[in-house]
């Protein structure tokens, strides 16, 4: 009776190691975005907090011109993404769906590849899209980069090999 328990739930073993389909990823995109854009909040309200300090008297929020907010908006998200995926292998969305991001060979991806996925994932989310059709389902960042996203509940990724 040497049967450890296991941080798998009994459902989720048989996809425990296979790639995750299109409705999974989106959902944990979801959750990434929401995360994003609370960061976002924070800091707007961190700058305004900072400009009433310095003048309370004159103090008016600050309007968000667009194009700074969306280049914003995209460094904030590249930065979330590539650390989350560089260090863990799942930012919090992945590890609410279950979910991480592995290189070729299993195991953690390399910092500036996820870097570049980061980047590709910002600015070409409709990759995401490759997943719906085909055998194996993995995005346009995915084949061009050679990652896959894999169901993975394990706390920590074993080293590989």
């Amino acid at each position: 009776m040497d049967e450890r328990i296991s941080p798998v739930p009994r459902e989720a073993r048989p996809y425990q190691g296979r790639r995750a389909g299109l409705v999974t990823r989106a959902a944990a995109g979801a959750i990434d975005a929401v995360v994003v854009l609370a960061l976002l909040l924070a800091g707007y309200l961190a700058v305004n907090g900072l400009l009433f300090l310095v003048d309370p008297r004159s103090f008016r929020f600050t309007e968000a011109s667009p194009l700074p907010a969306v280049t914003t908006a995209l460094v904030v998200l590249v930065g979330y993404l590539s650390f989350a995926w560089s260090i863990t292998g799942r930012t919090y969305g992945c590890h609410v769906m279950g979910l991480r991001v592995v290189g070729s060979r299993g195991g953690r991806v390399r910092p500036h590849i996820a870097v570049l996925r980061a980047v590709l994932c910002a600015l070409f989310p409709i990759g995401l899209l490759l997943c719906a059709g085909g055998r194996s389902p993995r995005s346009a960042q995915d084949v061009v980069l050679r990652t896959s996203v894999i169901y993975d509940w394990q706390p920590r990724r074993a080293r590989a090999g």
